[in-house]
């Protein structure tokens, strides 16, 4: 077990509030300050310590990432400006399905279960219903319930709700929310893929340091920090190059100004930035404090992942899709199809917007019918549209005019049924590599 480690062990075996120093550490276990201040930054990106203001350094509980992506009775609350009746315990109950208590109370038993919402009127004995079958009940119109139906509510903790609106309206914001819930991919952060288990270097270490870190760990690529751990540069193996004095500081040779991203920042984004300035690795930072490392590798996997998801319901960009039919043609892709109602703008030709989209979304096909799906859009330029009606029949090429090993340029041609031309457009992307 190296030095490293057994510092990190003994963090996790100290109770919950107990504080943490450097100079303590080092004492204690016969270690370095220098090694010590490295252990407890990566205990601190685990989780199992914390930095309190006026407090210091404490041994903390990890918290773990709820998952936040159902729709719960709470959402259902601010969509309706519902007012709650009673069981106000389980509003952060997730709710699965509802249904419209249109029907008699006989036959509303056999769609009741856990985790359903009925929605009903003033009616106490299918409140009552829903709420021995473990359903929660929205009632419509404004109406209140009965002071047994509250209690029954409070007993089993299940949201009994009364909203202004009519039965068809709540019906119909409640499906709405439930559609876009189900619509959404998960939106991979920074903080799902970065690496917490970060190998730093201090601004005071050496370039002596350095190499002894590069033999330890096999990298090469290193965060900096100041003795507030806050991130002041990153140095690679490029800046070290032809510095032969291993006495240097690593703060007179290091790149001062890193690009660095924050746990909530989007992959999307991340990987745009990345591929843009050719980085290899990003350091990611919380209020100016070093709590990872993202690599063009977790990138890479991170958009894998994303486009391996399964989509529930139709997006925009599927419902005109569907209309359309996929060719290869030598070394270009034919799409042929039809201006549906969705496209049109108020003038009734298609709009600007949906013929973009429809020229861009093709583009990137054509980039990833070679297996390339690791790709980030870097500009896409229209530079010729026409007006088209509702049901023309129209043909797209999009071909692939220069690829490269980390760009491509695609150009993408409309024609009407008359062979004119629509549209032209360019798209240029950044192709990943491992």
């Amino acid at each position: 077990m190296s030095k490293h480690e057994e510092i990190v062990n003994h963090i996790l075996g100290l109770q919950i509030g107990t504080k943490i120093s450097v100079r303590g550490i080092s004492s204690e276990l016969g270690i370095s300050d220098g090694t010590s201040y490295r252990a407890i930054k990566e205990a601190e990106n685990m989780g199992i310590v914390n930095t309190v203001p006026r407090v210091g350094t404490v041994r903390v509980e990890k918290v773990y990432k709820k998952n936040i992506d159902s729709l719960t009775y709470a959402e259902v609350i601010r969509i309706l400006d519902a007012t709650i009746l009673g069981g106000k315990e389980g509003i952060n109950k997730s709710l699965n399905k509802f249904i419209i208590g249109a029907m008699s109370v006989e036959s509303i038993i056999r769609y009741l279960k856990p985790g359903y919402l009925l929605i009903v009127g003033n009616r106490e004995e299918a409140q009552q219903l829903a709420l021995e079958n473990e359903a929660a009940v929205l009632i419509t119109g404004g109406f209140d319930c009965s002071e047994e139906v509250k209690k029954l509510a409070d007993e089993k903790g299940i949201p009994v709700l009364s909203s202004t609106y009519d039965s068809f309206t709540v019906a119909s914001m409640i499906n709405k929310a439930l559609y876009e819930t189900m619509i959404k991919k998960e939106i991979i952060l920074v903080e799902d893929v970065m690496d917490t288990n970060t190998t730093c270097l201090m601004g005071t270490d050496t370039v002596a340091t350095w190499r002894q870190l590069m033999l330890d760990t096999n990298h090469e690529r290193y965060p900096v920090l100041d003795e507030n751990m806050k991130i002041i540069g990153i140095v690679t193996l490029r800046d070290l190059q032809g510095c032969n004095d291993d006495d240097e500081l690593i703060n007179k040779i290091m790149n001062k100004n890193p690009v660095c991203v924050t746990p909530k920042t989007t992959i999307a984004y991340a990987a745009h930035i990345m591929g843009w300035d050719g980085i290899k690795i990003c350091p990611v930072v919380d209020r100016k404090k070093l709590v990872g490392v993202l690599t063009i590798e977790h990138v890479i996997k991170a958009m894998e992942f994303a486009l391996r998801q399964p989509q529930v319901a139709e997006t925009l960009e599927d419902l005109i899709l569907m209309n359309f039919t996929c060719v290869h043609e030598e070394n270009s892709l034919h799409f042929n199809g039809q201006i549906i109602p969705q496209m049109l703008d108020p003038f009734g030709t298609a709009s600007w917007s949906s013929l973009n989209m429809l020229l861009s979304t093709m583009g990137i096909m054509s980039l990833r019918q070679n297996n390339n799906i690791n790709i980030s859009v870097d500009s896409i330029m229209s530079y010729f549209m026409k007006p088209v009606q509702m049901g023309s029949d129209i043909d797209v090429y999009a071909k692939i005019i220069d690829k490269g090993r980390s760009f491509s340029k695609v150009e993408i041609n409309m024609y009407n049924k008359n062979n004119e031309p629509i549209a032209k457009s360019m798209i240029s992307a950044k192709i990943f590599g491992k």
